[in-house]
């Protein structure tokens, strides 16, 4: 396997600069995803580390090697496309051994390997059929096949699920994410989806304008986000100005507007006056019933509910702020409008 660096890489089309200085290391056999809407520069990443495009600035790195130039057939990389890219006159057999073919490996390893392949992915017994034939699911496993036969150092998949169904996806995520663990082989996943990057990745970078916003773990990424960008991206977020009006050790009291005030633990340096940014996930926010005792307690109304399936969407205005708060669909439901709110000062991010 291999790992990958980039270095100060950026890439423009003549006016347009699709990725701005982006610093990357991916270790051996990581999963690693790149993550973030439509246009962020991700996919852009993908091709350069491909050699499809060549970066305007900076470098590429294969285990410390520079790639930045060379090119696609030389860098003992695989591609699954979005759209499979799959040759419609031929059959699941002939698709997967097309590579292999053109590395004129012979005839009877080329046999072995293709079969191999296709057992990994589940589809050993439709080897003859055409591709036409196959269900969506079934080709982008033909696609995933036609990868991993020819045994690259690093396999890079631009958003290969998008054009699945929900259930498909699912599926087809569980059985990507098991063959890379079986293969141990460096990954590269570009998404637009961030539940899938939540659930696949080792690591995430998560990008916005060609500019690289914070990389970490899933857990990291979601818990602990870098600015209101990531907060706002990744899973919901109660985002509030506020300035910080007391700092003792460890903790902080925010102002937010129309005088509600909330203590925060944290480790930064803040000091009075200070102008901060506060996140806060809808799961963490707490509802209760009636009137308890303790910090960052607020007295709210439920304005609206939404019910999806196994959890409940609340929309809740404490003193002309709007919370949003999730809560499993269990049997105290909160049908009262007047509702009592509890934040817990370590579940909140300062920004």
């Amino acid at each position: 396997m291999a790992s990958v660096q980039l270095q100060n890489i950026s890439k423009s089309f003549k006016d347009v600069v699709a990725v701005k200085d982006v610093n990357l290391t991916i270790k051996d056999g990581e999963f690693f995803s790149l993550l973030g809407p439509s246009g962020c520069g991700k996919t852009t990443i993908l091709r350069m580390m491909a050699g499809f495009y060549v970066p305007t600035i900076g470098k590429i790195l294969f285990d410390n090697k520079d790639v930045s130039f060379l090119p696609p057939n030389k860098r003992n990389t695989a591609m699954v496309f979005q759209n499979y890219a799959l040759f419609p006159h031929m059959t699941v057999f002939e698709n997967v051994a097309f590579g292999l073919r053109a590395r004129k490996i012979p005839n009877p390893e080329r046999k072995s390997r293709v079969r191999k392949a296709l057992e990994l992915v589940n589809l050993a017994e439709l080897e003859n059929r055409h591709v036409t034939q196959l269900s969506g699911g079934q080709q982008q496993r033909v696609a995933l096949a036609r990868a991993i036969v020819i045994e690259p150092k690093i396999l890079l998949l631009d958003e290969p699920l998008s054009n699945l169904d929900a259930k498909l996806r699912r599926e087809t995520r569980e059985q990507i994410q098991k063959l890379q663990r079986k293969l141990k082989i460096t990954t590269i996943y570009v998404t637009h989806d961030q539940e899938e990057a939540l659930m696949l990745s080792d690591r995430i970078a998560l990008m916005n304008e060609g500019v690289c916003q914070q990389i970490g773990t899933p857990f990291e990424i979601y818990n602990h986000p870098a600015n209101a960008f990531v907060a706002k991206f990744i899973g919901r977020s109660n985002l509030f100005n506020g300035t910080v009006i007391n700092v003792q050790s460890d903790d902080i009291l925010v102002e937010l507007k129309h005088g509600i005030q909330l203590i925060v633990k944290t480790d930064d340096k803040l000091s009075t006056g200070q102008k901060v940014v506060l996140a806060i996930k809808p799961e963490s926010v707490i509802l209760h019933k009636n009137d308890i005792t303790g910090m960052n307690i607020l007295k709210g109304r439920i304005i609206t509910k939404h019910f999806n399936g196994y959890l409940i969407e609340y929309e809740i205005d404490v003193d002309g702020i709007t919370l949003n708060n999730v809560a499993l669909n269990e049997e105290n439901v909160y049908e009262e409008i007047n509702i009592y709110v509890e934040i817990p000062k370590d579940k909140i991010n300062v920004l």
